[in-house]
């Protein structure tokens, strides 16, 4: 596992080198909130990290319910019971392996590993611009119907789950990167993705912390790239939904 902190985030990768799976633990004044749990056996890490820390994780927060960001749930419930599990209430959806999608929706197949088991069951559902601790929760789908962001108010930094990816190149969620495929691969709508970049790049972040890939600061010019490589490909597909929505 690798570990960095920059202020109040600590990213935790495992298999950095090969397939770069992260989560974050968001220290407050007296306790922690833990950001997506990773891998199956990711949770003695993230234990043993908050351990180290000296803080107690009081909340789990997901950013959307694909395999990779919920591996160590169950096990991370069943050692801090008390610990409340945080979800967008579309994405808890997914968490129990429900795949519908809305009449509103793009009528694209949902995508990326949707776990099968997992046994245990978010104490909150939340949505745009609802408070958890010092983040605030943004709405950012297109990688999963129900994916969201965290802005912290402190720092303006942003963890944004699969909503962007930095490994193999800055990327909006379903921008093929041929280093790094996985995260377009798993991508629900692209055309949606577009728009949450657009949204990120507007609450101008001190820095971005992503699923896969390193924390970037700074990352204004680079995502104004990676948003404009995306509207080349999904701009009038972007344009032909907007003005559905707006029916």
């Amino acid at each position: 596992m690798r570990f960095i902190q920059k202020g109040y985030l600590y990213q935790l990768t495992f298999l950095p080198r090969m397939f770069p799976v992260n989560c974050y633990l968001v220290e407050e004044e007296k306790e922690l909130t833990l950001i997506d749990c990773a891998l199956p056996y990711s949770h003695k890490a993230i234990l043993q990290t908050a351990h180290n820390i000296g803080k107690p994780i009081t909340r789990i927060v997901l950013t959307h319910a694909h395999e990779d960001h919920v591996g160590s749930l169950d096990r991370l419930k069943e050692a801090l019971p008390d610990t409340q599990v945080i979800i967008s209430k579309r994405d808890s959806r997914l968490l129990k392996n429900d795949i519908r999608l809305d009449a509103d929706e793009p009528n694209t197949p949902i995508r990326g590993g949707i776990p099968k088991n997992i046994k245990t069951q978010p104490d909150q559902l939340v949505h745009e611009g609802e408070q958890i601790g010092s983040l605030r929760v943004i709405a950012t789908p297109g990688h999963t119907p129900g994916s969201i962001s965290l802005f912290d108010e402190r720092s303006r930094a942003m963890i944004v789950g699969d909503a962007l990816q930095t490994r193999g190149g800055v990327a909006v969620s379903g921008d093929l990167r041929w280093q790094f495929p996985f995260p377009a691969w798993a991508t629900w709508s692209p055309e949606l993705a577009l728009q949450s970049a657009k949204k990120i790049l507007a609450l101008t972040p001190s820095l971005i912390a992503v699923g896969h890939g390193r924390m970037i600061e700074n990352l204004s010019a680079m995502l104004e790239e990676a948003i404009a490589r995306a509207e080349r490909k999904w701009g009038e597909k972007e344009g032909e939904f907007l003005a559905k929505r707006a029916r």
